[in-house]
């Protein structure tokens, strides 16, 4: 249930890509402007395009290279005519893309071009065509098209006809389009959004709740508490300092988040979630904490800055106020980057105002709880003295900060594949660190800032089993147990030394068996560091999978996943792990994993310019990214597809999804579908 509101999300931004039908959004019309042509005559060729409301034609007049697809004509070669001059763009307009860093010209409404040509035969014949770019204001959007446009006169005009005759005569053509009510392909689709702006932040409200229940979000409620206890002699006080410190949230989270939106949008989102730098930084400050709590130090700050901080003491103490509101934004952003990624695929054409709400809306609900936690610590001072119970609670949150840390280690250790932190020695580290706290409850160990347990509590005494029984839970996962319930926590099967399930599985050489040899073409590339889970054999490269799935004629299931992704492990160990599921994809589907954050590089010759966001794409994981971006409209993982041997869509791609019936129905669906489309 933890991730239940985040799961409507995705299914918010599944609805919202899947199920949008669009019309074309403009139409265009040709003509020539001058009448009774004559050999060496000039002629004006007008291309005039209707453009719907909310959206805006790229114009031909800006580099090329900024990024924005510019609208081009080419045109046959012909003796009857000369092009003069080069394409001309009527008044269009003018703007600056933050995104591209770059001054582009665009039209709204109505846009023209004019190319003009020399009259060298008549009857003469002019051909030509474009390729253009128009994107939408409601989501940012943009969707590309291209036209073919015919002119020529059949015989010289005669004089005196009439200028409608004279149009009839030069064949004025309007470029063929699929009219209003044709729907754009699935993997080229706008995403219109279904529901306004309101229902847009009720989701995203809903997203931030759904954050505090993530591993590095959940263990800053304890640094909250902390912080604020005893900084406040008034509830009057604890109340200013709480409101301050939830609206230091609400302004970091909607400022940077809008300010990444328009600059980086998801990308950058996927890299602080990712990269080692900002885990390992993280790792470390949970760590320092958790010293901290079980009495190695205390943590102080610059004695400049604390005077500073004690000299606004009777304004509220904004500066360390907003110190630790901003330390709780950039630690959690870790866990909740795919979260803010998927509202921040909004802006992916620039958008400023839909991400702004959203983001504001999600920092609300993230902020509320926090707000109330900043206020509680004048509840606990307020309790009558007990001794060093306020130290004991202080020691199991450090715990506790010790454990979640290695989270952050364990993402950028799986990314980069290190392998210094296995999935055996991460349950090994847990183990132990919770066996201590076991101990300490029972108090068998005692830290500095301890009072001396005389009687041991009932409420200790619970504690302590609770944790016991916990350690007892993790003990089997040594051997390769899956312990589930720690599926999104832990680093993935594949990294554990000894996995008995596996070894008998391996062995077993059960008759009637689809040896894991005979479930592949060819070896998989990058299948040395990357693994599928259960046994499971399959491909990293889309490419691979595809040439694989018309050999054997199966459809492909598309896993876009991440090193880093919670919700991947827990499928993979919840959902997954079922033999109704796991018989399918072993032996329904072609496998394809496609890593999202895989850093590695990749050579030279393969490298290309994104259309999306005109970065070039120079790792597995990024050109994955955009893979999923571009072609399926979504950031979010894990996200699941099923298609056909030409890798069209057999039926509307799921999220996270934890009812293993539904999974089957999914899987099941998109088989009855490919054989549907395969039959003699």
């Amino acid at each position: 249930m933890r991730y239940l509101v985040y799961g409507l999300l995705l299914v918010g931004l599944f609805l919202q890509n899947t199920f949008a039908q669009v019309i074309k959004p403009i139409s265009w019309e040709s003509s020539i402007l001058e009448e009774n042509l004559e050999v060496g005559d000039t002629a004006t060729l007008s291309f005039r395009a209707e453009i719907d409301d909310n959206w805006y034609l790229y114009s031909s007049d800006f580099d090329p290279d900024l990024g924005p697809i510019v609208t081009e004509f080419e045109f046959e070669e012909d003796k009857s005519y000369d092009l003069l001059d080069s394409l001309v763009a009527v008044d269009p307009s003018k703007g600056y893309d933050e995104i591209f860093e770059g001054d582009y010209t665009y039209f709204k409404g109505k846009g023209e071009f004019q190319q003009k040509i020399i009259i060298k035969e008549i009857p003469f014949l002019v051909k030509a065509s474009n390729n253009y770019q128009v994107c939408s204001e409601i989501n940012g959007k943009c969707i590309t098209f291209d036209e073919e446009f015919t002119f020529g006169e059949k015989t010289k005009p005669a004089v005196g006809s009439t200028k409608a005759e004279e149009k009839e005569k030069t064949s004025t053509d309007k470029s063929e389009t699929e009219g209003k009510k044709k729907l754009i392909d699935l993997q080229q689709k706008d995403s219109n959004s279904p529901y306004s702006l309101l229902g847009f932040m009720v989701v995203a409200f809903l997203a931030g709740l759904a954050a505090l229940l993530t591993p590095c979000v959940f263990p800053m409620i304890p640094m909250t508490v902390t912080f604020f206890t005893g900084k406040a002699k008034t509830r009057s006080g604890a109340i200013r300092q709480a409101v301050i410190y939830g609206l230091s949230i609400i302004v970091i989270y909607v400022v940077a988040g809008t300010i990444i939106a328009v600059i980086n949008g998801p990308e950058f989102a996927n890299w602080l979630s990712t990269h080692w730098v900002p885990n390992v930084f993280f790792f470390l400050v949970f760590f320092i904490f958790a010293l901290s709590f079980l009495g190695l130090f205390e943590i102080n700050l610059p004695s400049s800055f604390v005077n500073k901080v004690d000299a606004k003491a009777d304004k509220g103490g904004l500066g360390g106020v907003f110190f630790m509101a901003f330390t709780l934004v950039l630690v959690s952003f870790s866990c909740t980057g795919p979260i803010v990624g998927s509202i921040l695929v909004e802006s992916a054409g620039g958008m400023v105002i839909k991400p702004l709400l959203g983001m504001f809306a999600f920092s609300l609900a993230f902020a509320i709880p926090f707000t109330l936690f900043a206020i509680f610590p004048e509840w606990l001072n307020s309790l009558p003295k007990s001794g060093g119970w306020l130290n004991s609670v202080k020691v199991v949150l450090g715990f506790l900060e010790l454990a979640l840390g290695l989270k952050f280690l364990s993402i950028a250790d799986q990314v980069y594949h290190w392998g210094i932190l296995d999935r055996d020695i991460y349950l090994v580290l847990w183990i132990v660190i919770f066996a201590m706290l076991g101990l300490y409850l029972l108090g068998k160990l005692r830290l500095p800032g301890d009072s001396p347990i005389e009687k041991l509590s009932v409420g200790r005494l619970m504690l302590s089993l609770v944790t016991f029984s916990f350690v007892l839970y993790m003990i089997p996962g040594l051997f390769g147990a899956p312990l589930k319930a720690l599926s999104g926590y832990l680093p993935p099967m594949s990294s554990h030394d000894f996995d008995l399930p596996t070894l008998i599985r391996e062995n077993s050489g059960g008759s009637g068996a689809i040896s894991a040899e005979d479930q592949l073409c060819e070896e998989p590339k990058y299948g040395d560091m990357l693994h599928f889970p259960h046994g499971i054999k399959g491909y990293f490269d889309y490419e691979q999978a595809l040439a694989c799935a018309k050999e054997q004629n199966k459809p492909i299931f598309v896993d876009f996943t991440g090193h880093g992704c919670v919700n991947c492990r827990e499928m993979e160990a919840r959902v997954w792990s079922d033999p109704k599921v796991l018989n399918r994809l072993k032996n329904d589907y072609v496998m394809l994993a496609l890593y999202v954050d895989e850093k590695t590089e990749l050579p030279e010759s393969e490298w290309y310019t994104s259309e999306y966001d005109g970065k070039v794409k120079k790792s597995i994981g990024k050109q994955n990214a955009d893979f999923q971006i571009t072609r399926f409209n979504n950031n979010a993982q894990p996200y699941y597809v099923l298609l056909d041997t030409d890798g069209e869509l057999l039926v509307e791609p799921i999220a996270y999804e934890r009812s293993i019936s539904k999974f089957v129905d999914f899987l099941d669906e998109g088989k009855e579908k490919f054989e549907a489309k395969n039959k003699p």
